[in-house]
C-alpha cells in the first residue's frame, strides 16, 4: 500500500517563481489603477477649471426632444435615461435581426459555393466579391437613397393587399394585443424546446442506425404547432389593425421605416459576404474522405452537407463567425449617418444639449462593450457544445 505524498506547501520566498509572478501581477494592476485614477482625476480637474459640468445627474432630467422611431412609448418630457433606453432598443433590434438574417444568407452563399451548378457557384462568388469590397457606410447610403428616391410617395404607395411600400416605409397589418398572444408566445417557447429535444433524438438515432430523418422541417413544424395550440388555448385572437392611406402618409398597422430597412439590409448584405467565406473555409477544412464515406452510406448531396460536412466544419466556423457577429453589432453605429435613432444618435443629441461629452461617450462605450462581451460569451458556450468530443 503506497502512501500519498503530503501536499506541497506554498512558498512565500522570493526564490519561488509563483510568488514572484504574483508580486509582479499585483504591481502591474496597481500601476494600471494608478494611471486610470490619474487620467480620471486630471480630466475632472480640467473640466472644473473650465466651468464644464460633469456627472450623470443629467440622465434624470427631461430630454426635451422627440425620437422618430421608438419601439417603446417615448415623449419629449421623458428623462434622458429613457431616451438612451430607446436608442439601445433600436440598436439591439437591428443587431439581433441582422445576425439571424446574416447567418441564414451567409450559410446559403457559403454552401452554394460547392454547388455542382456552375451558375449557382458563379452567382455566389459574384455576390461575395461585390458586397465585401464596398465599404459598409456606402452600402447603407446606397440602400437609403434607393428607398427615399426610387420608391413612390405615400399617397401613391405600392399596395399588395393590406401591405404598402413607399418612401414612408413598409406598412403591414399589426395584431391587436390580447391575452391569447401571451399563450401563443408561451406555446412557441415550449415548441422550441421540444424541437431541440427532437433534433437531439434524431441525431442520436442517425448515429446509431444510419437512418436520416428530417432535421429542419420537422423541428420547425413542432415549434409552429405548439404555438398554434397556445394560440387556440388563449381564445384564438384574430383582430388586426390594418394600414390605410391617409391624407399625407400611410396610417395604422406596423411600419418599418426607410432608415431601419436601409440599416438592416446594408449590414446584412455586407456581413453575409464575410460569413459566406467563413462557411466556405470551414467546409473546405473537412477531409474529402468524409464526403466519400457519406456517399458510400447512400446519402444524397443535401444529406451529406447537412449531416456530415457542416457539423464537422462548425469547430472551424464558429470562432471567426463570432467576429462577424461582433462586427455587425459595432457597425450598426454607422446608422447615425442616415438618421436612424440608435444609441449613438441619441448620445450625440444628448451631448449637444447637455455638454456632457465624457458621460455620453462612456455610455456608448459601455453599451457596445456589454453587447460584445455577451455575444462572445454566448458563442464561446456554443463553440464548446459544438466541439467534437474525442473518445
Amino acid at each position: 500500500m503506497t502512501s500519498s505524498s503530503p501536499p506541497k506547501k506554498k512558498s512565500w520566498s522570493w526564490r519561488s517563481r509563483a510568488f514572484r509572478g504574483l508580486v509582479y501581477q499585483v504591481i502591474a494592476l496597481a500601476l494600471i489603477a494608478l494611471v486610470l485614477w490619474f487620467l480620471a482625476h486630471n480630466t475632472v480637474q480640467n473640466m472644473r477649471l473650465r466651468g464644464i459640468q460633469s456627472g450623470f445627474d443629467f440622465l434624470a432630467q427631461p430630454a426635451g426632444f422627440d425620437i422618430g422611431e421608438s419601439p417603446i412609448p417615448f415623449d419629449s418630457a421623458d428623462a434622458y435615461w429613457k431616451a438612451f433606453g430607446v436608442g439601445l432598443a433600436n440598436t439591439l433590434r437591428v443587431a439581433l435581426i441582422g445576425i439571424v438574417l446574416t447567418t441564414l444568407l451567409g450559410t446559403m452563399l457559403g454552401v452554394g459555393r460547392f454547388s455542382r451548378n456552375a451558375l449557382v457557384r458563379g452567382l455566389c462568388y459574384a455576390y461575395v466579391e461585390f458586397f465585401r469590397n464596398i465599404p459598409v457606410l456606402l452600402q447603407l447610403l446606397m440602400w437609403y437613397l434607393l428607398m427615399t428616391e426610387l420608391l413612390p410617395a405615400s399617397y401613391e404607395a405600392w399596395q399588395v393587399g393590406p401591405v404598402f411600400l413607399s418612401k414612408g416605409g413598409f406598412n403591414v397589418p399589426m395584431p391587436v394585443w390580447a391575452p391569447g398572444h401571451g399563450f401563443m408566445a408561451a406555446g412557441l417557447a415550449v415548441g422550441i424546446v421540444l424541437a431541440a429535444l427532437y433534433r437531439r433524438w434524431v441525431i442520436r438515432r442517425f448515429e446509431a442506425t444510419g437512418v436520416a430523418r428530417s432535421m429542419v422541417l420537422a423541428p420547425i413544424g413542432i415549434a409552429l404547432l405548439a404555438g398554434v395550440l397556445g394560440w387556440l388555448a388563449g381564445g384564438a385572437p384574430a383582430a388586426f389593425e390594418m394600414p390605410f392611406k391617409g391624407d399625407y402618409a400611410i396610417e395604422g398597422g406596423a411600419a418599418l421605416t426607410p432608415e431601419f430597412m436601409a440599416v438592416l439590409l446594408g449590414l446584412t448584405m455586407y456581413t453575409a459576404a464575410f460569413v459566406a467565406e467563413v462557411v466556405r473555409a470551414g467546409i473546405q477544412s473537412v477531409s474529402g474522405g468524409q464526403a466519400e464515406a457519406a456517399a458510400a452510406l447512400g446519402l444524397n448531396r443535401q444529406q451529406e452537407m447537412r449531416l456530415v460536412m457542416l457539423p464537422q466544419a462548425l469547430r472551424v466556423i464558429i470562432p471567426p463567425l463570432t467576429n462577424q457577429y461582433l462586427n455587425l453589432t459595432k457597425n450598426s453605429s454607422l446608422a447615425v449617418a442616415i438618421g436612424y435613432p440608435d444609441v449613438v444618435s441619441i448620445a450625440n443629441t444628448a451631448l449637444n444639449q447637455t455638454g456632457r461629452a465624457v458621460e455620453c461617450i462612456s455610455i456608448i462605450m459601455l453599451v457596445y462593450l456589454t453587447t460584445s462581451l455577451l455575444t462572445s460569451a454566448l458563442m464561446n458556450w456554443y463553440n464548446a457544445r459544438a466541439a467534437i468530443k474525442e473518445r
